[in-house]
């Protein structure tokens, strides 16, 4: 014959098991959090520029038109889920090659909305690869936008060859990191 605790026991210990299993542990949470990739973000200026005076959407030079497609070999191996870039020819065109070889269509995006076009990488690409090109006056910009640090204090009206690389956690309490690095030939400024 059975206790009665006994076999209150035995009736409880059914419930017991569908609460833990309905109520996971922070400790899963945690790791599987941690499992969810973080968004990356490349952030580089336009290539080089015709300097002529008077143009309005100067065209890339010879020299800018390299640097376009030495991004696109720096990039290459990288998964890409969309290429952000100004309304300018200089900034579509340092784009172009790297977007019809990962086959994306270059994205408008106005740079003076820096917190828009953050918001919606975070919002729409979350745990994605994602190539903004801006100007020397906001890349810097867009990475504190994204909320990371400068990785550099200024880049120079000289200066083409910085690639900018944002990681955001998917875990919004962690703050987001910026490195920089250069790609092809370096800058005629540096």
């Amino acid at each position: 014959m059975l206790t009665l605790a006994f076999r209150w026991l035995l009736l409880a210990l059914p419930l017991l098991s569908v609460n833990t299993r309905c109520t996971p542990s922070p400790q899963r949470v945690d790791k599987d959090f941690a499992k969810q990739p973080s968004t990356t973000v490349y952030v580089v200026r336009h290539a080089e520029k015709d300097l002529t005076p008077g143009l309005a959407d100067p065209p890339l030079t010879p020299a800018g038109e390299q640097r376009a497609l030495a991004l696109r070999e720096t990039l290459n191996k990288m998964p890409l889920d969309v290429v952000f870039s100004t309304a300018t020819t200089r900034t579509r065109a340092t784009a172009a090659p790297l977007a019809v070889l990962k086959n994306q269509q270059v994205v408008p995006y106005d740079a003076k909305q820096l917190p828009a076009l953050a918001a919606r990488i975070r919002r729409d690409y979350q745990g994605r690869t994602v190539l903004v090109v801006g100007h020397s006056n906001t890349i810097l910009e867009t990475v504190e936008a994204l909320g990371a640090p400068r990785p550099v204090p200024t880049v120079g009206d000289n200066e083409y060859d910085y690639l900018l690389e944002v990681r955001i956690p998917a875990d919004s309490t962690r703050a987001a990191t910026a490195t920089a690095r250069r790609y092809g030939v370096r800058s005629a400024g540096k």
